[in-house]
């Protein structure tokens, strides 16, 4: 049954590893907005799962990533961090 398993997260492993290359590949792939989109849905998931442990209320966006809410800021918005 382990070798079935095995056989299988191997199979999933690799489609998900073509999905992604071809990507990133693709002439027409908008490789820098699924970026975004990814980024926005992990930042959303981070926010949720902090919300409990810091008692601060999300609003989970689902609007397309920029600038605001969370997710990845575009660059030269004056959106990203300084560290000093």
């Amino acid at each position: 049954m382990d070798k079935i398993g095995e056989g299988v997260i191997t199979i999933f492993t690799a489609i998900i590893g073509v999905a992604i290359l071809s990507i990133l590949v693709s002439p027409k792939a908008n490789t820098s907005n699924v970026i975004q989109s990814i980024a926005s849905g992990f930042g959303n998931s981070l926010a949720v799962a902090q919300s409990p442990v810091t008692g601060n209320a999300v609003n989970i966006n689902t609007s397309y990533p920029s600038s605001q809410g969370y997710g990845m800021p575009q660059m030269g918005t004056g959106g990203l961090p300084t560290f000093q």
